[in-house]
C-alpha cells in the first residue's frame, strides 16, 4: 500500500446528517438543470411546432389566393 498516513475518520451523526444534507443538495441541483435542460427543449419544440403551423397557414392562404386570381382572370 502507501506509506502516506491516513487522516483519522470521523463519523459522528452530525456529520452523517451534513454528509446526506450535501447530497441531497447535488440530487437537487442535478434534477433543476435536467428540468432547465428540458424547458429549453421544449420552447424550441414549441418554436418549431408554430413555425409549422404558420407554414401550412401560409400555404393554404396561397392556394386560395391563386384560387382567387385564376378565377378572376378572364
Amino acid at each position: 500500500m502507501s506509506d502516506i498516513p491516513m487522516p483519522p475518520f470521523d463519523c459522528t451523526p452530525g456529520m452523517r446528517l451534513s454528509a446526506h444534507e450535501r447530497v441531497s443538495e447535488i440530487r437537487q441541483e442535478a434534477i433543476n438543470r435536467r428540468l432547465d435542460r428540458m424547458e429549453r427543449m421544449m420552447e424550441r419544440l414549441e418554436k418549431r411546432l408554430w413555425l409549422t403551423v404558420y407554414g401550412v397557414a401560409a400555404v393554404i392562404l396561397a392556394q386560395a389566393f391563386q384560387g382567387f386570381i385564376a378565377v378572376q382572370l378572364p
